[in-house]
């Protein structure tokens, strides 16, 4: 009898605790949800500010500088009086920058996601992915000064009409911090092919490179050509490395031997102070941060649609 009712002391302490416990439980779920949608109102409400502010100050600038001379212009001398404001020659030595990077990091991206995902053990890969990752975690300053320091004198043994800052250099470079994200997300978008597709282009005689080029690369085209447009997102945003080694000259055309000038170089240079607060060449800082921020917004927009229109589903 005693130990009935010991038995039945500890289940109602029990029936308390439990009580107790989905109590908490309860509160938790409560209160979450609104945490929740807090963190995403403040990400909302900074992404408005931020758009907010670009507008306004680009606004002021169009005010004093007309849009046809700032789309048509070919020349950007800000400090010269009076000052022409042409993006166009940013956005040319931005775009040959972009270009030379995806040249470099496009084949390196792809063909180390098909051995990682077709090839590689546990073991190698286990050993490559850490060290990429570290690549990816390098300081884009150090980038710049390696590509000014080390990468530059040597491609001036190969070109010797190649000046100290040039485009060439920083795209290099530049495809080279990129090769990681291109890499990670590819073998990401190759490793979700089932493996029956493998098995079954073994079956039929293909050869292992065979498989990996013709069956799971097409299967994994949508998240490989998502991981290229973001890449070059990332290369158009691309600040310290052009300002340290791209120089700090904006010219129209395609020569990747000479000085350049990106649309971010040029932030960070009118940045350091080379202009007063409410002059000209200070509002056309928010005009190229808006222009860069429509080419960013744009690659992201093409990345989503290709990852929904050529999504496989498996």
């Amino acid at each position: 009898m005693a130990v009935q009712n010991q038995v039945k002391s500890f289940s109602v302490q029990d029936l308390i605790m439990e009580k107790k416990k989905k109590r908490k439980l309860f509160s938790a779920e409560k209160v979450m949800p609104i945490v929740l949608l807090l963190t995403a109102i403040a990400s909302v409400l900074t992404t408005i500010g931020i758009l907010f502010t670009l507008l306004f100050e680009t606004f002021t600038f169009f005010d004093r500088v007309s849009i046809a001379e700032f789309l048509t212009a070919e020349k950007w001398y800000p400090f010269s009086e009076p000052g022409t404001f042409g993006i166009m020659a940013l956005v040319s030595g931005t775009l040959r920058v972009t270009l030379i990077a995806i040249i470099v990091a496009v084949p390196l991206g792809i063909g180390t996601a098909i051995y990682l995902s077709e090839y590689a053990s546990d073991k190698n890969r286990r050993m490559i992915k850490p060290i990429m990752e570290v690549l990816a975690g390098i300081p884009t300053i150090v980038y710049g000064f390696f590509a000014l320091t080390f990468v530059t004198p040597i491609l001036r043994e190969f070109i010797p009409s190649l000046e100290i800052f040039n485009a060439l250099s920083p795209g290099i470079v530049i495809g080279i911090m990129i090769t990681p994200s291109i890499a990670s997300l590819s073998e990401d978008a190759m490793s979700s092919v089932p493996r029956t597709m493998r098995e079954g282009a073994l079956a039929m005689g293909s050869t292992k490179f065979e498989t990996a080029v013709k069956v799971v690369l097409p299967a994994a085209m949508s998240g490989i050509i998502a991981s290229i447009v973001l890449g070059i997102s990332r290369a158009i945003g691309e600040t310290m490395i052009v300002a340290v080694a791209g120089g700090s000259t904006p010219n129209l055309g395609w020569d990747v031997t000479g000085s350049i000038q990106t649309m971010t170089a040029y932030i960070v240079q009118v940045s350091q102070g080379d202009a007063g607060y409410g002059t000209t060449i200070y509002y056309s800082i928010y005009a190229v941060g808006f222009t860069l921020f429509m080419f960013t917004l744009i690659m992201n927009l093409l990345a989503q649609f290709i990852t929904r229109r050529f999504k496989e589903e498996y």
